[in-house]
């Protein structure tokens, strides 16, 4: 019975930055592992960036690696993704989503407990 709910997005010039959260509710929380996802108008939803239960392992997508950095403070039932560097091709819907597995995978199929997004656009 895990509740997700996303902030922090907006509009963002090209090469500037936004930090999204994902703030849970829920006495499960540290049983679950975290994603976030984002999806483009006309393309499928594809895994940006994960980190584990306790915030040990984390994995980014090809195309925000060294951009996008994500953390987990447990304390606060809150995850992070720290979006530097943005670019148009970043514009999505983004998702953070959760499941009950000590690691994490991208793959949205995995994910069982997902909130409602955040709309980031990058344009000029």
């Amino acid at each position: 019975q895990l509740q997700l709910v996303e902030s922090g997005g907006g509009l963002v010039q090209p090469g500037g930055s936004l930090r999204l959260s994902c703030a849970a509710s829920g006495f499960t929380w540290d049983y679950y592992s975290i994603g976030w996802f984002r999806q483009a108008p006309g393309k499928e939803r594809e895994g940006v960036s994960c980190i584990s239960r306790r915030g040990g392992s984390t994995n980014y997508a090809d195309s925000v690696k060294g951009r996008f950095t994500i953390s987990r403070d447990n304390a606060k039932n809150t995850v992070y993704l720290q979006m530097n560097s943005l670019k148009p091709e970043d514009t999505a819907v983004y998702y953070c989503a959760a499941v009950v597995q000590p690691m994490c995978v991208m793959s949205t199929d995995t994910y069982t407990n997902w909130g409602q997004g955040t709309q980031v656009t990058v344009s000029s």
